[in-house]
């Protein structure tokens, strides 16, 4: 369960996510599945959003800090989540995609400071995670990958979010390549602001959480909102296009052959290495 805003006020009942607020008002929105490295499952991706619109609406909260129980910040897509598209129809799977989509962009557009504290893994969705933050700061162990064409598939409902944040020139360094890299090199992309020690995360959230409580939140919301319209459009029709283009590639041979290898724990068809 978590527990959203002060003292005993408002008490949110939630199963894959936490919130608890301090008196300052700032707010931790953590991914709580820690056995799973925080994988994105249907029951979280309805959790985030429904957590992403409140904490916006909530007077009481000056700024969100996302992160992760345990060892990982978010693996990507739950093993559960990924049977169920494998199974489904294109219609179901275009449903389920537009979630993820519609999830990440409550986020990318809560009318509040989103802080991302992130330390283990960071894959696919995970990554899509820190770029709908307002700044990312990870501890130096972690590893981030967009792995999603080891299965025949593409980084589509993240993509525009983290085509936003790293420009079109970063992203095909490892948009394609399925490569898992460290903090050192997601700093470098744009993906991360700073890498830090371990023990050093805490305090480097904190540097960046304390300026904005000295400034005026109705202000700092309308400056988000100006340089979201300022970056690149990310519309309902750029949304759906990514969707489209995901069950696409669900629909095709890769796909069927790179995700059954995953679950048999075998070597797909096209790797040499």
């Amino acid at each position: 369960c978590g527990r959203h805003g002060q003292g005993d006020a408002g008490v949110d009942m939630y199963e894959t996510i936490s919130i608890t607020t301090d008196g300052r008002g700032v707010a931790t929105l953590t991914l709580d599945r820690a056995d799973k490295h925080n994988a994105l499952s249907a029951t979280m991706i309805r959790e985030l959003t429904e957590a992403a619109q409140a904490l916006g609406a909530d007077d009481g909260v000056r700024v969100v800090v996302l992160t992760g129980a345990g060892k990982s910040f978010c693996a990507g897509g739950d093993l559960g989540w990924m049977r169920d598209q494998f199974a489904a129809d294109p219609e179901t799977r275009f449903i389920e995609a537009r979630k993820l989509a519609l999830m990440l962009k409550a986020l990318n557009e809560m009318q509040k400071p989103l802080i991302g504290r992130v330390q283990g893994q960071a894959f696919g969705g995970g990554i899509g995670m820190c770029s709908v933050c307002d700044v990312a700061i990870a501890a130096d162990h972690a590893k981030f990958g967009l792995t999603e064409t080891r299965l025949g598939l593409i980084p589509a409902t993240i993509g525009p979010y983290v085509l936003a944040r790293i420009g079109e020139a970063m992203a095909r360094r490892v948009f394609m390549n399925g490569r898992v890299f460290g903090a050192a090199e997601a700093q470098r992309l744009g993906i991360i602001a700073h890498a830090v020690p371990e023990g050093a995360l805490d305090a480097a959230v904190e540097e960046e959480v304390v300026p904005y409580l000295t400034c005026a939140p109705g202000a700092v919301a309308a400056a988000k909102r100006l340089a979201r319209r300022l970056g690149p459009p990310i519309t309902d029709d750029i949304i759906d296009d990514t969707i489209r283009a995901l069950v696409d590639c669900w629909e095709g041979a890769e796909a069927q052959e790179g995700i059954g290898a995953f679950f048999e724990k075998r070597k797909a068809g096209w790797m040499t290495q």
